[in-house]
């Protein structure tokens, strides 16, 4: 027999010893070559021990207990983690870690029982991993990944925000200090296991900290959309069994002392921004909840922490519910760092060691894409996050982003649309030799960079009137959008047009688009410079696979997802899981989709969207509303009607200014939508003007660019018959646009309902585009 590492449990210390199999009555393991730290007899093991018959180990307890002989590289889990005897039997204290004793037995992941999925809030489910690959990293919990974090990125800027003019930082090592006295606050305000922290405000540290804090504690970290109703807010807290809920301010506090009596598992309000107006039984400050950790013992931390599992809820993200209530996405430990390490070895994040990456962080924290970059994928490589302003969205975000200078930025379509805009208007005031040294350049770089993404990414001899475009015009731009140093932009949560991409690309800014859901922890195809194609959202992330359910004549199916991102299930909900989930633990998405003859992945609408004609023709509306919005630059917004109908219709909105305050659209309309209107021969300059046919040259020159969309129409049922232009612009307060900028088509069904049925009055159904009725 070959020589075997053996280990042996007493009940109070490690044993490891090398040597030849025994037939003695312990439990002896035969090992893979790792290389182990042994708690309390300090033996360590560098050398790869040659193995007899390797078993299956069960994954390995907190990562504190575990020394690398590794290089410290990204695509470790384990990373560099040392612990000297003495400080493993040394008191926690502020300075030093705390390390409480190993529980190997807590830390178990059997699987003969387990499941692919549960419903259940204190459930366990069985691990997707396989024999090698990405898929085989060693899970862990979200503290080890903290730990790991602050053992290698310790000094380092973790989170950056602004107070008056000036920029503030945390690093690696308070940010977790903050953390556990977060969460002993939440231990001593009586945080139950497996019950909820709501967390209801804008980006900041204070949200990072409860988030994190409320998973160590042993519970459910719970973002909740600032857009909620009082109603809404409620329906997430019971469904998640709330014990706490934090706040940001005064306004999002009335939310929830307006429906705080119908919430009985409720025990503490907490306000993070602004002073209180007043005090309340069971309503603290950010200062008076950080003061009371400091009572609580580590120990009663350590505890808890070390009984945690990565197989094991840790977060909810709750859908948004425009098709029936919210769900709680159920994301385990899991399903959060190995999504991290998955993802950020896939776009070859750095680590900080080599140059620090830095996000500015502005999405929705209650939407999985920004948890998973600004939070997670950040920690992981010891990045730093900065935070925008309150009214980021509103127009403030471009002045964060020229202080921030960010490496990676992320923006939903709606922002690079928004830039877009900008842009566009800005060049529009420019000289005439401006304006021609502008189109060149983007002539130029969109011909460049077309060419570098068909050789995906291969190097070759960079022309020089690329060099010159770059120097005179692409440096100037990147450096006014604040994106100089940026490598990594991206898009995602919504369709983005072809004439967005290619205008940035055009400015020699390529923007990646990526593909996910909050039942995959965000990300499951991405697009990378070496590996992308305009209109697709990339490839699969290695260690996760793509399946095109019932594939039609042209390889359009439903696109399913497998691997260690797809969520654990619905919170109490068994039967919406088990539909989400098929008898094999395919993930069915919803979303139509087809993978090119290189993998790449397309989609091509969404089943629930799919508009099935009285005639029986399945039309996917979105290539439709986005043909139409390329066609016509004037549109801001455009919505395919037709289910069950007879012919096809459209709801069209007009680019409009935008209440700084509010977020509300306008009548005034944008300096671009005013320019296009004198093109046109118009005078118009408010949406009022326009609605309704009222004016002839804005009707005449969209129905012209409707006819040319039906003219590339694959079939008669496939043409806009009619369709009508609105009296104001969608958007997130008016309720037509979801937290990310997607398009609520049930909420604008309703609506608009009359407008809808006036277009299906008419006895005689016009048939061409050539015929067209007025609309009304």
């Amino acid at each position: 027999m070959g020589s075997a590492l053996v280990m042996r449990w007493d009940g109070r210390r490690l044993s490891i010893l090398l040597g030849e199999e025994s037939e003695e009555p312990f439990h002896w393991l035969k090992v893979p070559p790792l290389y182990w730290l042994a708690i309390g007899s300090a033996v360590t093991v560098c050398e790869p021990v040659a193995m007899s018959a390797a078993v299956v180990m069960d994954p390995p307890g907190d990562v504190r207990y575990q020394q690398s002989c590794g290089t410290g590289d990204i695509t470790a889990s384990l990373e560099d983690v040392t612990v000297s005897e003495s400080a493993a039997n040394s008191e926690s204290s502020e300075e030093e870690l705390p390390c409480p004793v190993p529980r190997p037995a807590s830390l178990a992941l059997p699987t003969s029982d387990l499941q692919l999925w549960t419903s259940r809030r204190e459930g366990e489910v069985k691990l997707r991993m396989s024999e090698s690959g990405p898929a085989s990293e060693p899970p862990i919990t979200i503290h080890q990944m903290f730990i790991s974090a602050v053992e290698r990125f310790g000094k380092y800027t973790a989170l950056g925000w602004k107070e008056g003019e000036q920029w503030r930082t945390l690093n690696y090592e308070d940010y977790y200090q903050q953390c556990r006295t977060a969460a002993k606050s939440f231990l001593k305000l009586g945080l139950e296991s497996y019950h909820g922290v709501g967390i209801l405000g804008f980006n900041s540290a204070e949200w990072f900290i409860a988030d994190i804090a409320a998973i160590l504690a042993g519970g459910f970290a719970v973002g909740i959309y600032t857009t909620n109703s009082a109603e809404a807010c409620q329906y997430v807290a019971e469904n998640c069994q709330a014990n706490i809920l934090v706040v940001e301010n005064h306004k999002q506090l009335q939310k929830i002392l307006q429906v705080q009596d119908k919430l009985p598992q409720l025990k503490a309000i907490i306000q993070y921004k602004d002073a209180l107006k007043e005090k309340r039984p069971n309503l603290f400050t950010w200062a008076e909840f950080m003061e009371m950790g400091k009572e609580v013992p580590d120990a009663q931390l350590d505890d808890i922490i070390a009984s945690q599992k990565p197989n094991q809820c840790c977060t909810l993200i709750y859908t948004s519910g425009t098709t029936g209530q919210p769900k709680g996405v159920m994301l385990s430990h899991d399903n959060l760092t190995w999504t991290a390490y998955a993802t950020g070895r896939n776009v070859c994040l750095t680590n900080a060691t080599e140059a620090q990456e830095v996000v500015v962080s502005y999405l929705p924290l209650s939407h999985i894409a920004a948890q998973m970059i600004d939070i997670w994928l950040t920690m992981k490589v010891g990045g730093a996050a900065y935070f925008a302003q309150p009214d980021a969205l509103k127009g403030s975000l471009a002045n964060t982003l020229r202080e921030v200078r960010p490496t990676a930025f992320m923006g939903v379509p709606r922002v690079w649309e928004k830039m877009q805009e900008k842009m566009k208007s800005v060049g529009a005031k420019s000289s005439t030799v401006r304006r021609k040294v502008a189109a060149w350049a983007k002539d130029v770089g969109l011909h460049t960079n077309l060419s570098k993404m068909q050789r995906n990414g291969a190097t070759s001899r960079t022309p020089l009137n690329y060099r010159l475009a770059k120097k005179l015009v692409f440096r100037k731009v990147r450096k006014a959008l604040g994106l100089d140093r940026c490598t990594k932009c991206y898009t995602g949560a919504a369709p983005i047009t072809k004439d967005t991409l290619e205008f940035f690309l055009s400015l020699d800014i390529p923007v990646y688009e990526l593909y996910g859901m909050s039942e995959s922890t965000g990300p499951h195809t991405i697009s990378l410079p070496d590996a992308f194609r305009l209109t697709s959202c990339g490839k699969v992330i290695p260690g996760c696979e793509t399946k095109i359910f019932r594939p039609d004549e042209e390889g359009n199916g439903e696109i399913c997802f497998w691997g260690r991102h797809v969520f654990m299930g619905y919170l109490n909900m068994p039967d919406k899981t088990e539909e989400a989930l098929d008898s094999e633990g395919w993930l069915h998405s919803g979303d139509l989709g087809k993978h090119d003859n290189q993998d790449f992945l397309f989609i091509t609408g969404r089943i629930k969207e799919l508009i099935i004609t009285a005639g029986g023709e399945n039309i996917p509306p979105v290539p439709i509303e986005d043909a139409v919005k390329e066609a016509v630059p004037l549109i801001s917004n455009a919505m395919l009607i037709g289910d069950k109908r007879k012919f096809l219709s459209m709801l069209l909105t007009i680019k409009c200014q935008v209440n700084s305050d509010t977020g509300a659209p306008e009548d005034e309309l944008t300096e671009e939508a005013i320019h296009i209107c004198r093109c046109l021969g118009s005078n118009s300059t408010r949406v009022s003007e326009i609605a309704g046919g009222r004016d002839r040259a804005v009707h005449a020159a969209i129905q012209e660019g409707i006819n040319r969309v039906n003219e590339g129409a694959t079939s008669n049922a496939q043409r806009i018959q009619k369709w009508t232009v609105l009296e104001r612009d969608f958007s997130i307060p008016g309720g037509e646009l979801g937290p990310t900028m997607k398009l609520k088509r049930p909420v604008v069904m309703k609506m608009y309902k009359e407008q809808i049925e006036n277009f299906y009055k008419e006895v005689v159904t016009p048939t061409t585009p050539d015929n067209p009725l007025p609309p009304k």
